[in-house]
């Protein structure tokens, strides 16, 4: 065996130092470092020669690789790009108790129903526990295989054994390995585990998913390089409750930042077929400061409620608090207005979300959200039946948005009847409008919103 030596390994990032520091200097966290012995290999230690090849882009054969596993929950297959890769490592993160050990069993019996060899590996759970989950979950006679172990060369050996076509590991932060002294969870033995793991994966053939936790500030617990190394990384988020939003942030066989919905009962997690519905009140624009647009995420769009509420500050400083998007885009958006609209914002609080917990990204929220502060602080309730699709630009430019045909099939689906969008993308080239909606092309952010001196009050 070769020698060890303590380092000290910081549990955020896991830079390690040879002594112990307060402040990391890679992440900047602070009292991060924890003490862990790590073994060297003995000098001159020979090396194992590689068993595979090099082989020709050409002569390499896909076969059956290439078919995806379907799970039997069509919101998570939407997620996963059509249904599970075979030999994937997916990494499923989320807080604790907002049903990720549910989703992953809901799979494998569904897997087990159809005939698949799945391996249930529960760290955390009794054997009794799962069995009395699955019978809650109305599905508890399935010949799914379960263990409860949380010794990394105990899990190996059974699934190299068994060859499983889908096995699941929940967690891995309950996962350790005796060639390591740390405690299960840190750094060390997330690392060492996981990559292990993977290994055995794909030298197996079989699609692993790695149940994982997340910190208080809701990044995935562990290092940074198990993120790196998995095909896949599944988050949880929770909306409102019961509601609990599934996206895809990392995916080799997918696309990134698709979603899927589900809705948890007491018989485990329900998809939600109208996900426009979820997210859209039916009163949406009819208040003052309310808007709505249709959002694109992963491959679907989607109609979501923005809300904002401007009022004059009595607190000192003016407060600028967003929920669901970029706090600096808001920044640009009250620039823009106050320069080509002629509205004050800078005695007022600004307040904006977007309604039912959800975050967005995309461009196109920018006109909405400009359209709901322009309502509130103007004190002029907007048309509840129209849409702001839109990227505001630094010139107060309405700039188009991709996928726009889908957009609006799936506003006129949800009875919305106009939509303001930018006159750089409309009327269609060569073709006649094929939606029943009003449509009403902008240049400018002052052709949707009058500017203050010809509107209410200010």
């Amino acid at each position: 065996m070769g020698k060890s030596k303590q380092i000290f390994i910081c549990q955020h990032c896991s830079y390690e130092s040879a002594k112990w520091l307060g402040k990391c200097p890679e992440c900047r966290h602070w009292n991060t470092f924890v003490e862990e012995a790590v073994e060297k290999s003995p000098a001159g230690a020979s090396r194992s020669r590689a068993d595979a090849s090099p082989q020709p882009l050409s002569r390499i054969e896909i076969g059956e690789q290439s078919e995806r596993i379907l799970t039997g929950i069509s919101e998570l297959d939407r997620v996963l790009g059509g249904g599970i890769f075979p030999a994937s490592v997916i990494l499923l993160a989320g807080e604790p108790g907002i049903g990720k050990s549910t989703l992953m069993l809901q799979m494998l019996l569904n897997l087990a129903s159809r005939g698949q060899s799945v391996i249930y590996v529960s760290g955390e759970e009794s054997l009794q526990q799962v069995k009395l989950r699955a019978r809650r979950l109305g599905n508890a006679t399935q010949p799914l295989l379960v263990l409860a172990e949380t010794q990394l060369e105990d899990i190996l050996y059974h699934l190299e054994q068994l060859r499983p076509s889908v096995a699941v590991v929940d967690s891995i932060q309950a996962v350790y390995t005796t060639e390591l002294s740390g405690a299960p969870g840190n750094v060390s033995q997330v690392r060492e585990c996981a990559a292990r793991l993977f290994q055995c994966a794909k030298t197996q053939k079989f699609s692993l998913f790695l149940v994982g936790h997340v910190t208080k500030e809701g990044a995935i617990a562990g290092p940074k390089v198990l993120e790196h190394l998995v095909d896949a990384v599944v988050t949880f988020e929770n909306t409102h409750q019961p509601y609990r939003i599934v996206r895809a942030t990392k995916n080799r066989f997918g696309a990134t930042n698709e979603l899927g919905a589900f809705e948890m009962g007491n018989n485990g997690l329900v998809e939600v077929a109208n996900l426009s519905g979820l997210f859209l009140s039916p009163e949406c624009s009819s208040h003052t400061g309310n808007s709505a647009v249709c959002t694109y995420e992963g491959s679907r769009p989607l109609l979501v409620e923005v809300q904002a509420l401007v009022s004059r500050s009595h607190y000192g400083t003016p407060q600028r608090t967003v929920s669901g998007f970029d706090y600096r885009r808001l920044a640009l958006i009250l620039a823009v207005m106050e320069r080509y609209l002629g509205l004050d914002f800078g005695i007022h609080d600004v307040f904006v979300k977007i309604a039912g917990g959800f975050r967005i990204d995309d461009p196109a929220l920018d006109l909405a959200v400009a359209a709901a502060l322009y309502s509130s602080r103007q004190d002029y309730p907007l048309d509840g039946h129209t849409v702001y699709l839109g990227e505001l630009g630094l010139g107060g430019e309405v700039r188009p948005v991709v996928h726009l045909e889908a957009r609006l099939q799936e506003i006129q689906k949800m009875g919305f009847q106009r939509v303001v969008l930018s006159a750089h993308q409309w009327p269609p080239a060569n073709r006649k409008n094929p939606f029943s909606l009003q449509i009403n092309p902008v240049k400018q952010i002052s052709g949707v919103l009058p500017p203050a001196a010809s509107s209410g009050r200010r």
